[in-house]
């Protein structure tokens, strides 16, 4: 009896937690077949399915340049991030020199403060290399967020790999490179392919930085682009077109995950368990 009131409360526990992040989702799934006065009666079950939304979002604007825009920008962050964050973490993680741990803390703090506190900085930075109101801005901008928390991740994970197999490649003549490229990387691909997808998460829901460092359309990506969606008067609202986007947007992270969630798993639960 015990353990069928532990099942039960724990499938109850799930059903809930479930319910409460995927219930938004779909609300706003519903909410784009809408349009006119239906969009303001709440219904909680699809009553119709129009994808006029869905259609107007791309013929009445840069829509599919912007979510290109985002592909682009995001794809260049997590390609530099794991370049960048695993050659790091390899030295980080298995040379010892000093001020190791001082140039660790340093690479944690910078992602401890909040987007407006360097948000001039980053502009007047931006502005000054010539790179306003252009995607390499917004990858170079992306990269104070994505590549601390990717440097730390493989910094933990590296450490967790055997020094005996380091050993036997330095027997064989491997350097470096070798080492890391044969021998690391092979084993590294779960926590690579979980801060890989966090720092696309992060470049393709980006606002504030999209916002400041882009100037036209063309240039815009779809956190953007949803945000100055607007209808045919200044004070009304196309809640329809902006649900639709949302969900167009949101679509491609959902199944990303779902392909990748074995080896997300792994990477997040890599080094927890010793011996």
């Amino acid at each position: 009896m015990m353990r069928f009131l532990q099942r039960t409360g724990f499938a109850a526990l799930v059903l809930t937690i479930l319910f409460y992040l995927l219930f938004p989702l779909y609300y706003a799934i519903v909410t784009s077949m809408k349009s006119g006065p239906s969009l303001f009666a709440v219904d909680y079950l699809p009553r119709q399915f129009d994808a006029a939304n869905y259609i107007a979002i791309f013929a009445e604007q840069p829509f599919a340049l912007n979510i290109l825009n985002s592909v682009i920008v995001s794809v260049a962050v997590v390609a530099l991030s794991l370049f960048l964050g695993l050659t790091a973490a390899f030295v980080l993680g298995r040379y010892r020199f000093g001020g190791r741990r001082a140039l660790l803390f340093a690479i944690l703090s910078v992602s401890m403060f909040p987007q407006v506190a360097v948000l001039s900085g980053m502009f007047e930075l931006v502005r000054g290399v010539g790179l306003y109101n252009q995607l390499s801005g917004l990858v170079l901008s992306y990269l104070i967020f994505t590549l601390p928390f990717t440097v730390w991740v493989l910094t933990a994970f590296i450490r967790e790999l055997p020094r005996e197999i380091e050993e036997a490649a330095i027997l064989d003549g491997a350097g470096p490179l070798a080492m890391l490229t044969r021998i690391f990387m092979p084993m590294m691909w779960p926590a690579m392919v979980t801060t890989g997808l966090l720092a696309f998460i992060v470049a393709w829901n980006e606002f504030l930085f999209a916002l400041t460092f882009t100037l036209t359309n063309d240039k815009r990506t779809v956190p953007v682009a949803i945000a100055l969606i607007t209808g045919g008067s200044e004070f009304e609202v196309p809640w329809g077109r902006i649900m639709a986007a949302s969900v167009t947007v949101t679509v491609p992270l959902i199944v990303l995950v779902l392909i990748f969630q074995r080896r997300i798993v792994a990477g997040l639960t890599a080094g927890a368990v010793k011996g």
